[in-house]
């Protein structure tokens, strides 16, 4: 795919405005990079890694990516499908002979597209401050409770869904999950600046983290420890790193046609009506994509298959505690103006390249 150079620097300068004014003036440091065929098109920086410092952003400064973790556990998981170690159709005492049995079948499959019923987080859940070196301790927090929907019924978004299929990873592996995604994933992709957001561990390349309030001041964010949620929504990482994985994803290569299929492929409920989820990836063609929201941390992985084009977005803005005082009726619905929307930029920066580049033809 070529693109003309001056339709391609006059994307940039359109993207680039689009970024400014609707993401990056509203966080306080954000990158963005986007990628053709593998090879990245345009990456900038904007804003401070750490306020009080007045340390600028990089293409190396990491970034808390929330449930962008979602994408990156899903291709760890489809490996092991591929070498058959796991079923995705099996049930998930197979793997996990201990965890509650429940009033319905809960499979992996069913695990991956949010169809299980099982609960998302409450109270000050997210807040978690023990450390897990291993994630099947970590699930005590829920598998007692009842399932919110019989198993199948209905799309239901939980994170605690992946935290399942990460401790599913470790048992069929033997390996702590960090490790197993290190040796599987990162590592084969050269995301070199991937890593688990270990509570207390110095890193001279992880930002400082802040949250928006309702008035669009930046505060400190709250400590958290991702342990427990690893799988879920608990690595750093670099825009840089995140299209190195999202062109692994845009052909066939890391993973095979099939699998890429699987992943993008819309789930059903059980009386066959399609949700927008596949297996780990939100599906909304022509794209699909993944957004992360944490405790200082918005970001966006998205794919325009078709294109072989990527775009990752991720700023040490978290909008979680902007969100739920406008959810709550603590802030304004005008307050919504500050927030990050991160699905919308994305889908926007994607639309400007994509006029510049041809779809390659389907193999015959």
């Amino acid at each position: 795919m070529e693109a003309n150079p001056q339709a391609l620097a006059d994307a940039i300068t359109r993207a680039r405005a689009i970024v400014q004014t609707e993401a990056a003036a509203k966080v306080p440091g954000l990158s963005v990079a986007v990628a053709v065929n593998g090879a990245t098109i345009w990456s900038q920086n904007f804003g401070y890694a750490d306020l009080a410092l007045k340390t600028p952003v990089t293409s190396s400064t990491r970034f808390r990516v929330g449930s962008v973790a979602k994408p990156f556990t899903a291709a760890g998981l489809v490996l092991l499908v591929e070498r058959g170690a796991i079923d995705l159709d099996a049930p998930l005492q197979t793997y996990l002979p201990d965890f509650p049995e429940k009033s319905g079948v809960i499979t992996i499959r069913l695990l991956a597209g949010h169809l299980s019923g099982i609960r998302n987080y409450r109270g000050r859940e997210p807040f978690n401050q023990e450390s897990y070196p291993r994630l099947r301790p970590a699930l005590k927090t829920f598998e007692a409770d009842p399932l919110e929907t019989p198993p199948g019924t209905k799309f239901s978004y939980s994170s605690y869904n992946w935290s399942v299929i990460g401790a599913v990873l470790e048992s069929v592996t033997g390996r702590d999950f960090p490790g197993y995604m290190q040796e599987n994933v990162f590592q084969p992709l050269g995301m070199a600046g991937t890593r688990p957001d270990w509570a207390g561990v110095e890193d001279p390349q992880r930002a400082q983290f802040y949250e928006t309030d309702a008035t669009g001041k930046f505060l400190p964010a709250p400590s958290a420890n991702y342990s427990f949620i690893w799988p879920a929504g608990g690595f750093l990482s670099t825009t840089e790193d995140m299209i190195r994985f999202g062109s692994a994803h845009s052909q066939p290569g890391f993973l095979k046609v099939e699998l890429l299929r699987m992943l993008f492929t819309r789930q059903k409920t059980a009386d066959g009506r399609a949700t927008a989820y596949g297996i780990g990836w939100r599906v909304n063609p022509p794209a699909v994509f993944h957004g992360g929201d944490s405790f200082g941390g918005t970001a966006i992985l998205m794919l325009l298959p078709a294109f072989r084009l990527v775009v990752a977005m991720a700023s040490n803005g978290g909008q979680v505690r902007l969100r739920n005082a406008i959810r709550q009726q603590r802030a304004p619905a005008e307050a919504a103006a500050l927030a990050f929307q991160k699905e919308a930029v994305a889908a926007r920066v994607a639309r400007e390249f994509a006029t510049v580049y041809r779809a390659p033809k389907k193999p015959e």
